[in-house]
């Protein structure tokens, strides 16, 4: 009982993370972008606002979710 809500809390998990990340505008296009792109985001330059923010958040909250589950899974599995 426990693995099968465990498994569609997982599932649900992953279709929501997968909407988040493609909801998300790209900062960036080619290589030069990414790599310039990556050392703004590292050095805090350039700071999201508004919907990219919640986006943002909401990506780091579900993906922590989805780790937490899977492993979860895999324990309860056994």
């Amino acid at each position: 009982m426990l693995h099968t809500v465990l498994i569609i809390l997982l599932m649900i998990v992953a279709i929501a993370l997968i909407a988040v990340v493609l909801l998300q505008s790209g900062k960036s296009s080619g290589l030069s972008g990414a790599i310039s792109g990556g050392a703004e985001q590292l050095f805090g330059k350039q700071k999201a606002r508004g919907l990219d923010l919640i986006l943002h958040n909401t990506t780091i909250v579900l993906s922590i979710l989805f780790f937490v589950l899977t492993i979860a899974v895999s324990y309860f599995d056994l």
